[in-house]
């Protein structure tokens, strides 16, 4: 008997891998977090899937256990990719304590299908090549203290930021002093599902947008220069005639 931990995509049925489909048909019990992942994802469990919004982790755990006495798979069924803000360190904890062993499964991350949905590269020849996966501290679970966007920015790089659609006053505030009030945000609400939208601005002006857009969860918010319309980039060497590597030694003539 195995538990896995799947990743479910950002909500589109159709980027579920194809591990991710097959270990979610065969598991005899399917369990997922059903505020954000939609019930068409697991449709096509053998069982009726439950939903586990509204369990404890407790709960949840002997749900897992009980399935674990009848030596029956599980499908753990989560948003993204399970391993960035999956909460699945705490159920692994409790797995191991029991004995009960488990897998992982990675899914398309919120942040990647975001970024498709933008129809644009995230890291830019000589603009930015490095991208900060981060989230805004809440009640529930705090920020450690060297991790803040202060530090972030400091870079300069784009930051893709969960979590964070209650505080886009506090995080313009924040960012302007490192990249400006222009600098471009975009705003992705639920990235791949029918009711997806988009809002493009500036530190300066992105939060009124989303607010008369109504949009108040399940938003990732990217900021960065990477984000600007249009770029004065070189195009990458990758491709480069002059530029022979390993795949094209030979430099071809012009």
């Amino acid at each position: 008997m195995t538990v896995h931990f799947i990743g479910a995509g950002p909500g589109d049925p159709e980027l579920l891998t194809l591990k991710a489909a097959r270990l979610i048909e065969s598991c005899p019990l399917c369990l997922y977090a059903g505020s954000l992942v939609p019930e068409a994802v697991v449709a096509r469990a053998p069982g009726t899937p439950i939903d586990t919004a509204p369990l404890t982790l407790e709960e949840t755990h002997g749900l897992i256990a009980e399935a674990h006495a009848r030596g029956e798979d599980v499908a753990r069924v989560h948003s993204g990719d399970p391993s960035l803000y999956g909460a699945i360190a705490e159920q692994i904890r409790l797995l191991k304590r029991d004995g009960i062993p488990y897998e992982i499964t990675p899914g398309v991350p919120a942040w990647a299908a975001a970024a498709a949905a933008l129809g644009q590269e995230l890291t830019i020849p000589e603009v930015a090549q490095s991208i900060v996966l981060t989230r805004m501290s809440m009640k529930s679970t705090s920020m450690p203290p060297g991790e803040t966007l202060e530090g972030f920015a400091a870079t300069g790089t784009t930051l893709a930021i969960h979590l964070g659609i209650r505080a886009l006053r506090d995080i313009g505030r924040r960012l302007a002093p490192f990249y400006g009030e222009d600098c471009p945000v975009a705003v992705v609400y639920r990235a791949t599902w029918p009711d997806e939208q988009i809002i493009r601005g500036t530190l300066a002006d992105i939060q009124p947008k989303v607010r008369e857009a109504k949009i108040t969860r399940t938003a990732l918010i990217f900021v960065g220069p990477a984000l600007a319309a249009e770029q004065g980039f070189p195009d990458s060497a990758l491709y480069d005639a002059a530029r022979p590597h390993l795949l094209r030694p030979r430099v071809k003539s012009a």
